[in-house]
């Protein structure tokens, strides 16, 4: 029995919409073909839209007038039916009365809270209780009630679980864990005693966007009415309680029956339901709540009336008009019904089981993967049953992979390497600090330790003191598919169980200097000559250029692929840099000592380092911004801060700073590249191919790598164990390998920039030390040798190559 069989033995019954008008097949096939390359897994970041949904929605848009609704025009009347009948549509989906509830447009979920935070009864006497798992834009809501004067403390909820794993909902069950409550003004809350008559205000996700754990909904109605009890009578209980419910996460696939537990608020995002359209939310209201809420601030289409020269105000008696400042986002509302159209069609209750079978699959053969030394390969987060249920577990699965030896690969790593293998996921903490401290264990010291570190939300600062600072999180949606949860297996198992170590370099043979690369520009193309002089910064003029957006950013190939298409050359004769582009009508010609520079000197920082740099004339820096598509200026290094320290205990594949100047250069005064190291690469990928059966294979050249010098001879891989070396009369030390990145991938043909995944997925695959993948080494000069660089100092190609290992 093949794996399918076998998944589908368990799940048939649940994956793919068996009595749906369209199989999971025909739907990927119709509706999504642009996924054809790509395993998209971060639906709980955003979900996909429908090919078919965007047809309907352009068709509509294209064949109807809309006019504002605020007008009384008839294109402007039939816009507003047309909102009518969305907001009930929006009250349908979660079984609401509209006699209960109102449903407020927003221009996102986070609207909708700040909404709720900014006009909510706060007093001296209220209390914000909040779960532990809650994203920070539920966290914001915090400032209000403590700028107010109000107590607010987190707590976790621990539910007891059946034999089968399925929550009991009894208030009995229900157990919370109080953490410490938070004060602004505590003199104040000392002059009034808590009591009855303050307004309170819970808030929990329906589904946790870190773990996917479901929270009982059964919160609402024992919050409600038993808060003392649950609270085992604290002080801050007292007063009437109000419930949010954050349904961004959960409202897609089980969405709260508002008939059954009747929260005050309930917040939604629309694209995290249908992907389209961004930029639109909804605040799902019981009308006593909206009576309570106190707004200050009045708009257009807020108000029956307002005076301009007196305080006089009328505002208008319906909820959603009086909390819609301005015109609504009328076109995006009129999109949200084609949306609601595919969830009827599927129903929410086929798109959960089909989402929850993927789910429990995944977290089953990740939780099997062992090394070959039988340690366990993946640890989960979050405490969702195994067993086919689904009501305790939403469509995440959250996890972090270990070594053999038990340490972390980082979450920063994992995303990198998906990427390269087309699968989309997310990592890190997911804007939900508190479940991504309690699951991964950080204190509040670690926390603040990691942020002294340097590390912030979205950095690569994936592990710190030996632990995880987030983690791994794969989300489906309604349209994943078997094959996707299967691929993401088989990249895991490929690339955190079976990573084959460097193989045992051979003793070096005699090698020599190949070429000689000069980068003026940073990020430019370069040029090859067969001497070249040195300076204190590497080779002269080496990235002594770099080009700066208006805002002060350093452009790159990354961002601006154009970049690679100009070249650049340096006449050491006449003192010139020449530099061409295909978008450039003439060559641009500088003087090395210009006369075009702007009075003074600038300075900025670049990678924690200053530099000074002297800035050029208008008519150089409109040359460079049609050269690149985007308005930029050219500055020149002309002093920098760039330290390093070196450790004398430095290992392979770890490259350590070293006292020396550079210019703009990322790491390192030289970067060195074996041809035939390259050569390998070479075989590895034609071999790659071959098994694959697609087509010819990349042949990967040398200057791919943007290398200074490239050497000849030799066995593959040997400059890997290289301390020291010498090339003809010049002494270098090595600071180990060179971390690639997708620069590499980048490649020119017929006058255009263009990339793939390659070389760095084969790279990745047998070159890969502690989260990096190394390929070539980087140099700087030995300042402890005696035979010191002077300004008369040149590399040429022929140059022998002599190196030890010691």
């Amino acid at each position: 029995m093949d794996g399918q069989e076998e998944f589908l033995k368990e799940f048939g019954d649940f994956y793919g919409y068996p009595n749906a008008p369209k199989s999971i097949d025909e739907i990927r096939s119709t509706e999504f073909k642009r996924l054809e390359d790509t395993v998209y897994l971060d639906h709980a970041g955003a979900t996909l839209y429908s090919e078919l949904q965007m047809e309907a929605i352009f068709k509509d848009l294209t064949t109807t007038v809309y006019g504002n609704p605020h007008s009384q025009s008839d294109s402007s009347s039939a816009t507003s039916d047309i909102v009518r009948e969305a907001r009930r549509q929006v009250l349908d989906y979660c079984n609401a009365s509209q006699k209960d509830y109102k449903c407020i447009f927003t221009s996102g979920a986070t609207a909708a809270l700040k909404l709720i935070g900014e006009n909510f009864p706060w007093s001296c006497k209220s209390t914000f209780m909040y779960t532990m798992e809650n994203h920070n834009s539920v966290l914001g809501l915090r400032e209000y009630a403590l700028n107010q004067g109000a107590a607010a403390f987190a707590v976790d909820i621990n539910e007891a679980v059946d034999q089968d794993g399925a929550s009991r909902s009894s208030l009995t069950s229900c157990k919370v864990l109080q953490h410490p409550v938070q004060i602004r003004n505590e003199a104040k809350i000392l002059e009034g005693e808590l009591t009855g008559d303050a307004y309170n205000l819970f808030a929990f996700p329906s589904e946790c966007n870190f773990s996917g754990m479901r929270f009982s909904l059964d919160l609402v109605n024992n919050v409600k009415q038993n808060a003392e009890k649950i609270l085992e009578g604290s002080p801050y209980s007292k007063g009437h309680w109000m419930v949010l419910i954050d349904a961004a996460k959960g409202f897609a696939t089980q969405p709260p029956d508002l008939s059954l537990y009747p929260a005050d608020f309930v917040v939604i995002s629309f694209y995290k339901l249908f992907g389209y359209p961004t930029g639109l939310g909804a605040l799902i209201i019981r009308n006593g709540a909206a009576k309570l809420l106190k707004k200050t601030y009045f708009s257009g289409g807020t108000v029956a009336a307002s005076i301009a020269d007196i305080d006089f105000v009328r505002r208008r008696e319906g909820v959603e008009e009086q909390f819609e400042d301005g015109t609504i986002s009328f076109l995006n509302i009129a999109s949200i019904r084609h949306g609601f159209k595919i969830f009827n069609t599927l129903t929410t209750s086929a798109m959960c089981w089909h989402t929850m079978s993927l789910t429990k699959f995944l977290k089953r053969k990740l939780l099997a993967l062992r090394h070959e030394n039988g340690e366990s390969v993946c640890t989960l987060y979050g405490n969702c049953p195994l067993k086919v249920s689904r009501h305790d577990c939403g469509s995440i699965v959250s996890f972090n992979l270990k070594r053999p030896d038990g340490s972390w690969f980082g979450h920063r790593e994992v995303e990198k390497l998906a990427s390269l293998y087309g699968i989309q996921l997310r990592t890190g903490c997911f804007c939900n600090p508190g479940a991504c401290a309690k699951y991964l264990g950080l204190s509040h010291s670690d926390l603040l330790s990691n942020l002294e570190a340097g590390h912030v939300c979205w950095d690569d600062n994936d592990v710190i003191n030996g632990k995880p600072t987030g983690a791994v999180r794969v989300s489906f949606g309604y349209m994943s598919t078997y094959e996707d949860a299967k691929k993401f297996i088989d990249f895991i198992r490929s690339s955190f169980i079976s990573m084959p170590s460097f193989e045992d370099r051979l003793p070096s043979s005699a090698c020599h200097l190949k070429s000689i690369t000069i980068y003026p520009i940073k990020s430019c193309a370069g040029f090859s000559l067969n001497s070249w002089p040195l300076s204190n910064t590497g080779l002269q003029y080496d990235r002594e250029w770099l080009l700066k957006s208006l805002t002060g950013e350093i452009l790159t190939q990354k961002k601006v692929p154009e970049m690679f298409l100009i070249k650049t050359f340096i006449n050491l004769n006449q003192q010139i840099l020449s530099v061409e582009s295909p978008y450039c009508k003439s060559k641009l010609q500088i003087k090395l000592d210009s006369d075009s520079y702007l009075p003074g000197k600038e300075e900025f920082y670049l990678q924690n380092q200053r530099y000074e740099v002297q800035c050029y004339e208008n008519e150089i820096n409109q040359w460079f911004s049609d050269a690149v598509g985007q308005p930029c200026t050219l500055v020149r290094c002309c002093q920098s801060e760039y330290c390093f320290s070196l450790n004398k205990n430095r290992s392979m594949g770890m490259c350590r700073d070293v006292n020396s100047k550079v210019n703009f250069a990322n790491e390192a005064q030289f970067l060195l590249i074996s041809e035939e190291s390259v050569s390998d690469l070479n075989n590895r990928l034609c071999s790659k191919t071959q098994k694959l059966s697609c087509g010819a294979p990349p042949n990967v050249n040398p200057m791919r790598f943007r290398p200074n010098l490239v050497i000849s001879g030799g066995e593959p891989y040997a400059e890997d164990g290289w301390r020291n070396l010498r090339i003809g009369n010049t002494y270098f030390s090595s600071l180990g390998g060179c971390n690639r990145c997708q620069m590499i991938n980048f490649y020119q043909q017929t006058g255009q920039v263009k990339k793939t995944n390659e070389p760095l997925a084969t790279l990745a695959s047998y070159r890969r030390v502690k989260g990096k993948i190394l390929f070539g080494i980087l140099l700087r000069y030995d300042p402890g040798n005696k035979a010191r660089l002077d300004t008369n100092s040149w590399l040429k190609v022929g140059d022998e190559v002599h190196s030890n290992s010691e």
